[in-house]
Formats: structure tokens, sequence, C-alpha cells
């Protein structure tokens, strides 16, 4: 695969892309570069005020840019069929999916419908989501979905027998690590799904590293060190505008950087760890999230049918 960098990507005018989380962080820094591109972003966030204050600041840095805010509440799939349902009624096209958007460690909490918030949200809305908007997504010549993991998948498990951490105590590492495994699983699933119906539609992933934000303010470590030793949001960012703009990207490519323990460095492929590898546990995981969600993937330009 070429070298690729940010400097290299041309006008992205005429695009329309969403990014969950677009109010700080990652997803803040993400939807800024898209729009000083000439993309259309979408901010897809659940603090509505704060995303107003982050489209203020992408407009002012990206004079003409067209820039939305979208209130989205991934820890509630009520939020999540109410944005899908906007912007269907109101897009012609989406070009790209960000998936960006997150919970890391916190206390043991769960989301509207009741699943732990980690894989409820990380996992759970990100998912739920991306079938509502394949109608859009499916129609968009192109078009791509992101899904931003992290090296911490690592760490995870899926426990089909407990995956709301419901009998077991709660461990907030194993939890996120779980989650992020989510992740990669629902990259590669659905890529090989869509392939399988021949639809057009391309879905990479990319992970951060070790990447300073506000994500990381429930771990003392990275909220001591992040400041002097981790990447910053600009440069965190990389792999996942390489997942969503390199033209040389295939479905189920995987993007991190380049140093060591990919933690910090030019963004570049990477290999999926073992356990996002595992296909039977990927396509249990795909049909339990359905069954979670109540919501089937559809790989037609008509609408998500229900589960």
């Amino acid at each position: 695969m070429s070298t690729w960098s940010w400097s290299s990507v041309g006008s992205l005018s005429g695009r329309v892309a969403l990014v969950t989380g677009a109010n700080t962080g990652l997803g803040y820094e993400t939807a800024l570069l898209l729009a000083e591109k000439g993309c259309e972003v979408i901010l897809a966030c659940r603090n509505v005020a704060k995303a107003e204050a982050a489209a203020a600041r992408i407009r002012a840095a990206a004079p003409g840019a067209g820039v939305s805010v979208e209130a989205l509440d991934l820890g509630d799939l009520d939020s999540v069929a109410a944005l899908a349902d906007r912007l269907i009624a109101g897009r012609a096209r989406l070009d790209l999916l960000i998936n960006n958007a997150g919970v890391m460690v916190p206390p043991l909490g769960r989301t509207a419908q009741g699943f732990e918030l980690q894989f409820g949200t990380n996992h759970l809305g990100h998912f739920a989501l991306t079938a509502r908007l394949m109608p859009l997504l499916l129609g968009t010549a192109g078009a791509r979905v992101v899904v931003v993991a992290s090296i911490a998948q690592r760490l995870g498990r899926i426990a089909f027998d407990d995956l709301g951490w419901q009998r077991r105590r709660y461990n907030a590492w194993a939890a996120y690590g779980q989650s992020k495994l989510a992740n990669m699983m629902f990259a590669l699933e659905l890529s090989r799904r869509l392939g399988a119906a021949g639809a057009g539609l391309t879905v990479t992933a990319a992970h951060p590293g070790w990447t300073n934000t506000e994500l990381q303010r429930n771990d003392t470590f990275s909220r001591f060190f992040g400041p002097y030793l981790a990447m910053s949001p600009r440069e965190g960012a990389m792999p996942t505008l390489r997942a969503a703009l390199d033209p040389e990207a295939t479905g189920g490519a995987y993007y991190g950087p380049a140093g060591f323990a990919e933690l910090r460095g030019a963004p570049v492929r990477v290999a999926v760890p073992a356990g996002g590898r595992d296909e039977a546990a990927a396509a249990r995981l795909f049909d339990e999230s359905e069954r979670l969600t109540g919501q089937r993937f559809s790989f037609t330009a008509a609408s998500p049918e229900a589960a």
C-alpha cells in the first residue's frame, strides 16, 4: 500500500460526513479537518450546547464550511432512531459515517434500555445507528463507514453469557475492552456481510493509539501522563481519516499509528488482533446485537426492517 498523508487529500466538496461525538477530542479534530477540505460535516452529539460551540469553532477555522449539529445520545436507542429518521427524511446522501463517540472506564452505569454503559454506548448505539442509516449509505456511491476501535480491544472478551455485567463483579477496564473488541468485530462482520450481499459500501476501522483526550478523564494514569506522552487529538485523528479517505482502503482494513506498540506515529494499516479475527464469535455477536437493539440490517435501499 502506498504512503498516505493528509496533505495529499484533495477537495471533499460535495461530500457529507456524520461524525459521532464530534464536540471534543478525536471527533472534533476529525470533523474540523474534513470541513477544512470542503466536506459538509454533521456533528452528532449528546450535549447539543457543546456541539454548537464546536460547530462555531469549526466555522471560524474553515470559513464557508457546511457544519450542522444533530442531537444523538448513543446510550438511548430512541435517540438513535430519531436521528436516523431525521437524516433519512432530510438528506439525499451520506458519504461518510464515522462511528467515533464513546465512553471509557466509567463507574458501572446503564443505558436507557438497561445495557451496560460502555457496551451499550460504544457498540450497540453505533450498531443501531449504522443499521438505520443503511438506506442513505447504500444510496451514496463510494460511501464508507469507519468504526473507531482501540488497542484496548486486546483486553477484551465477548462474554456472551453476561454481556451486560449482570452476574459478574464489574470491572471497568474489562468492560471497555469488551466494547472495543465488539467495535472491531462489528466492522469486520459488517464488511463480510456487505460483500456477500454484493453491496457497494466499504467498512473500515481505525484506532488512535494513545491520544490525549477527554475520553480518558476516568483513568488517573492517562490524565497525569497523557499531556506529556500521548499524541495530540489532531495526530490521533489521522488513522480515522486514513480509514475514511484512503482510496486504496479495502473493506475490513484497519489503521493505527506506526510506532512502538501502535501507541503513536503516522497512520498505517495494522494487523487486527487475534480476538477480532474470530469470525464465528463476530457472527454470533452481530446476530445478538440485532436481537438486543431490535434493529436488523438490510443491505438494500429499502428501510431497515424491524428485528
